[in-house]
């Protein structure tokens, strides 16, 4: 099997990290996966190690604009560009081409949700990409259109998805995320400076403001038949890569700290990406790094009342292109691990 493979926003964080991925790609590495067409449109017409140049293997390329003609023709494009313009390229490529769309164009599944958060039309929704989701690998496996999970989602979706299912919480969650800047995307902001974010914390679209709030909430709701709230609090903090998120919700009666932990084990026991990691021990945003790997931790706090469920993964690998390239093995068919590693990288 071959197969051609071009990256729409190439020289953002999304778009260096897919290709990053696709040039260890077992695919890659045996002449089977052709990465063609790199686009950009600020960038266009600029070599590609002058804005990559952690990827010598491209160097020699150009960036090209992007366009439904440079795109075509390509058996997967992925889609690393800001929400709003995925859903006009993604109507207007040809129908065989895998389309894999890492912004939120099409995650919510309630128009009226999507017009609340993004204040523009409502373009749909594709398949979901947490293939550790219940159902969510079979729909995956063979997909033409994909979407990706936004990083915060997929930390508090793994973090919390067995306690919900397994009803050892009630689905009343309040979620902190602690993020690293490269979240923010790769365009120049002024709160973003270094000077801004070095030594220092700050929260920010808080109270149910932030855009991953209902995404959180349809991926938990799909595991239980009672209402879902979430509160969720996305914290800035100045690290280049990381999410780790805590996740409390009101502890069911009757559950103790062996049966959460035993809920946890047999819910991820065939993941690949999914590590509970060992009692007494915290997930770290450090251990994850470069991989494509969720470290997750569940306690019981009795006196509290409550279930504590921690989270952390690189929010640039398995956040987001770890994430694009595990769909796009499963939509192929190939081995869903292929090209993501399961080590960080340390110190």
């Amino acid at each position: 099997m071959s197969f051609s493979v071009a990256v729409a926003g190439a020289t953002g964080y999304a778009g260096g990290e897919i290709l990053r991925l696709l040039l260890a790609h077992p695919a890659y590495l045996s002449g089977e996966l052709e990465i063609g067409a790199l686009t950009g449109n600020s960038n266009a017409g600029q070599p590609v190690e002058e804005q990559m140049p952690h990827l010598p293997q491209l160097a020699g390329r150009v960036i090209e604009e992007t366009s439904i003609a440079v795109l075509s023709g390509h058996d997967v494009v992925f889609l690393g560009l800001p929400h709003g313009f995925s859903a006009e390229i993604g109507a207007n490529l040809p129908e065989e081409t895998v389309a894999i769309d890492c912004a939120a164009d099409f995650r919510l599944r309630d128009a009226e949700a999507w017009a609340r958060y993004y204040g523009s039309k409502h373009a749909g929704h594709w398949p979901y990409g947490i293939p550790e989701m219940p159902g969510h690998r079979e729909e995956l496996q063979g997909a033409k259109r994909i979407a990706v999970p936004g990083c915060f989602p997929t930390g508090a979706t793994l973090a919390a998805l067995p306690a919900v299912k397994a009803g050892i919480c009630e689905p009343d969650l309040r979620v902190v995320s602690i993020t690293g800047v490269s979240g923010a995307g790769k365009k120049a902001a002024v709160p973003m400076l270094g000077a801004e974010t070095m030594g220092s914390l700050k929260a920010y679209n808080t109270a149910g403001n932030h855009r991953h709030t209902p995404e959180i909430a349809q991926n938990l709701a799909e595991v239980t038949d009672a209402p879902v709230t979430v509160s969720f609090t996305p914290v800035l903090a100045p690290l280049p890569r990381g999410i780790l998120t805590t996740v409390t919700a009101p502890l069911v009666e009757g559950v103790t700290s062996e049966s959460a932990r035993q809920a946890y084990e047999d819910f991820y026991a065939s993941e690949p990406f999914v590590w509970v990691v060992p009692e007494g021990t915290q997930p770290q945003t450090q251990h994850v790094v470069g991989s494509n790997m969720c470290h997750v931790q569940v306690e019981v706090d009795a006196e509290a009342g409550v279930v504590l469920m921690t989270s952390a993964i690189d929010n640039l690998t398995k956040g987001t292109a770890g994430a694009a390239v595990q769909c796009m093995n499963l939509a192929l068919g190939l081995e869903e691990a292929a090209g993501l590693p399961r080590q960080g990288v340390a110190p």
